[in-house]
Formats: C-alpha cells, sequence, structure tokens
C-alpha cells in the first residue's frame, strides 16, 4: 500500500516537473518573439505560430521548444 501511494507522488511530480520546464521553454520563446502562445490543448501541448500552429505531445513538444530556442541564441 504504502509503495503503491509513493509511487503516484513520486509520478506526479515528475510530471509538474516537466510541465512547469515545459511552460517555461514556452515563455522564453514568447518572449523572444519565435511563437506566439503555448498551452495545453486536449491533451496535447499547442504551440501557436505566426504562419502555423502545431499540435504536439508534451515529449515532442519540449525537444521542439529547445531547438527553436537554441537556433534563435535562447
Amino acid at each position: 500500500m504504502m509503495e503503491d501511494f509513493v509511487k503516484r507522488q513520486l509520478d506526479r511530480e515528475i510530471e509538474m516537473l516537466s510541465y512547469n520546464q515545459l511552460t517555461e521553454l514556452g515563455n522564453r520563446a514568447v518572449a523572444l518573439g519565435l511563437i506566439l502562445g503555448h498551452g495545453y490543448r486536449g491533451g496535447k501541448y499547442e504551440i501557436l505560430m505566426r504562419d502555423r500552429d502545431l499540435l504536439l505531445s508534451p515529449e515532442e513538444a519540449q525537444p521542439y521548444l529547445e531547438q527553436l530556442l537554441k537556433q534563435n541564441g535562447g
């Protein structure tokens, strides 16, 4: 019982860290003018750009934003 509880707590904390990191990356990209907005929509992560909108899994969105920032000095 206690082991299941600890595992669920750890899973939630990992999920929250991932969510916070993705939000931080998105906010940096907005601040640099690389994207117009970002956020969760229907279980996916939406990235709003001038010429298109992307709907990615959080696991796909994180490296996408990291690469975008890296390419543009962010």
